[in-house]
């Protein structure tokens, strides 16, 4: 984090190596992100990076970070992602941690709804418990269903479940191509809202659709022509 001496040099070497990106630990602001983002500016010039390339992840582990997300999230064009991180976060809450993860729900809610707002991802904490990939599982289904785009992981057998579980079944994929394909028909014909399998769709669900198309296209299963 920023209370390390050496985070300067850290950010030089990762620019020199060509990271993607910069993950922040103990982010607690926008004034982190930014001080960040200034000397990745002056690595890129350095190492001759183009401008604006490393992009900026931020991981919120305390209350005041998760109170400020939105403002964390949109401190910076280079931002792509928060990611909550359960362990310190616990600590400093004082709670302990449930198995069904009760003591996060609300900073969860957070996090999602601050990343949603600002249009970037956000990414669930790790999961330490090795010797529980049934529980390690549960946790990915249900912040799944609250909206994280990913998860944060410790350990490469966790990787094939995240992904198993995120991608899109054909059946999603199926029904997201007959809506995009109905919108595109009837948005021509100037129909605004119209009906799939007695359903009511409009543009709102249109976003959604899209999204499930790109995440089979980025997963490698989709063999539609959308």
């Amino acid at each position: 984090g920023l209370n390390s001496p050496h985070w300067k040099e850290d950010v030089r070497v990762s620019i020199a190596g060509g990271a993607d990106g910069i993950r922040i630990p103990k982010c607690e602001s926008a004034k982190d992100v930014q001080i960040v983002e200034e000397a990745i500016e002056k690595a890129e010039e350095e190492f001759k990076v183009p401008k604006g390339r490393t992009l900026i992840m931020a991981a919120l582990e305390t209350p005041k970070a998760i109170l400020n997300a939105y403002e964390i999230c949109t401190a910076s064009p280079r931002m792509f992602g928060i990611a909550i991180s359960g362990g310190d976060l616990r600590r400093c809450m004082q709670v302990t941690q449930t198995p069904e993860g009760i003591e996060l729900f609300v900073a969860r809610g957070q996090t999602v709804l601050a990343a949603r707002a600002a249009g970037v991802q956000c990414f669930d904490t790790v999961y330490t418990d090795m010797d529980d990939m049934e529980g390690f599982k549960n946790e990915v289904i249900m912040v799944k269903k609250m909206g994280f785009d990913g998860k944060s992981l410790i350990h490469p057998k966790q990787i094939k479940i995240v992904h198993d579980i995120y991608k899109p079944t054909q059946k999603e994929i199926h029904d997201a191509e007959r809506i995009v394909r109905a919108y595109r028909e009837k948005s021509e014909k100037g129909e605004g809202v119209f009906t799939v399998d007695n359903k009511m769709i409009d543009v709102a669900f249109l976003p959604s659709a899209e999204r499930i198309i790109a995440l089979a296209k980025a997963c490698g299963i989709y063999e539609g022509d959308l």
